[in-house]
């Protein structure tokens, strides 16, 4: 590792590491073409205590800091990105979020059950016509007389959305302008009027499951309301500030699967008499994805660093998601060019791992977006 753990983080790694060899890196191939991970992995996931990080003791959590999560993330990125996912949504997007946010009623009702893989978690902020400009959805949640809400909408793209036996769900609870009139709602995924339809086909993550939500007059209870009427938006971007740390854990992760593999096959594969790794321009390829590497780490544990003392962390954690999803891209394509044409079919890795990178790019803020969050911080006017 580039900075030294404690003993207590590199045992959480060596574990996350150990998992990821043992029961997830020999089948991920298989989940890719399957389009499907195993389920029982989620459970595994909570009994390993992977999914209760960084969480209270007291809630079912298994504690430990934001660096400890950051090991695990890229363990599980090395391995296969669609596990990660899982993790990251879940206990990232979810679980965090209920910690953060949450009432007494509401931490005792879903954390424990959260954190042992019991229930998993996904959060429903984009819809088909909103994605970046995520303040311009559309889903509506209209209080009932007695206090129960009702809500319409649909929301895409949404990970474990056919999993996930809770939704976070962000829905317009008025008219005022913009981000004014979003609120917050944890809702059963069982619930009345909740369509979950499974999205098939995609480029990567292709085991991960990925859903667009329908509801139509769904009901949930006064106490579903996640934070305060009409903060669901403050909710939501305080989910993804830390949601990009564990996106870029998990994108460190697949560069370090394509060095890995490009490092081995490169010592392997012989062409005009000596191995390839022996010609100068294939050391290039070799040394830009080990360089992208250890800068996108050393990014990402700064952000947990932050969180864990307690200091701003918002730019810090745009930063390392914009530098490590496109050094994830760059390292897998260069990658790819070491293995040449055999780096094009899947009985080979690095084809997997470039289509998982390169969404990565795109969600919990695409690349433009955090250029454009960047920007505001850095000189104070917003370009969007």
């Amino acid at each position: 590792m580039d900075l030294e753990l404690t003993g207590e983080q590199e045992a959480v790694r060596r574990l996350a590491e150990d998992f990821v060899r043992r029961e997830v890196a020999p089948h991920a191939a298989r989940w890719d073409r399957e389009e499907s991970v195993d389920p029982a992995v989620v459970r595994r996931l909570g009994a390993l205590g992977f999914l209760g990080l960084t969480l209270p003791e007291e809630y079912g959590g298994s504690g430990g800091d934001h660096l400890a999560y950051c090991l695990v993330t890229e363990e599980l990125g090395r391995g296969d990105s669609s596990v990660r996912g899982l993790v990251s949504v879940s206990l990232g997007l979810v679980a965090k979020t209920v910690a953060a946010w949450g009432t007494e009623e509401q931490k005792r009702a879903w954390l424990p059950a959260l954190a042992s893989g019991e229930a998993l978690g996904c959060f429903g902020l984009t819809e088909p016509g909103s994605g970046s400009d995520a303040a311009a959805l559309a889903t509506r949640a209209v209080r009932e007389p007695g206090g129960d809400w009702t809500l319409n909408g649909s929301k895409m793209f949404i990970t474990n959305g056919t999993w996930a036996d809770v939704a976070l769900l962000f829905a317009r609870t008025s008219d005022a302008p913009g981000h004014r009139g979003v609120s917050a709602f944890l809702v059963p995924a069982d619930a009345a009027g909740l369509d979950r339809r499974p999205v098939h086909g995609k480029l990567g993550l292709r085991g991960q499951p990925t859903a667009e939500l329908v509801l139509r007059d769904v009901r949930v209870p006064a106490g579903a309301l996640l934070g305060p009427e009409g903060k669901g938006f403050s909710v939501a971007m305080s989910a993804l500030a830390k949601g990009r740390m564990s996106v870029a854990a998990g994108c460190v992760g697949i560069a370090q699967a394509a060095l890995d593999a490009a490092v081995g096959y490169a010592g392997q594969r012989e062409q005009f008499g000596k191995p390839i790794a022996s010609y100068q321009l294939v050391q290039e390829l070799i040394s830009d994805i080990s360089v992208d590497v250890a800068a996108a780490r050393l990014l990402t544990w700064r952000v947990a660093d932050l969180i864990d003392r307690g200091l701003d962390f918002a730019t810090a954690a745009s930063q390392a998601k914009l530098f490590a999803s496109e050094a994830a891209v760059r390292s897998a394509n260069s990658a790819l060019q070491v293995f040449g044409g055999y780096g094009y079919i899947d009985e080979y890795p690095v084809g997997k791992l470039l289509r998982d990178a390169r969404v990565m790019t795109l969600y919990e803020g695409t690349s433009q977006i955090q250029k454009l969050i960047i920007g505001r911080a850095l000189t104070g006017i917003s370009a969007f």
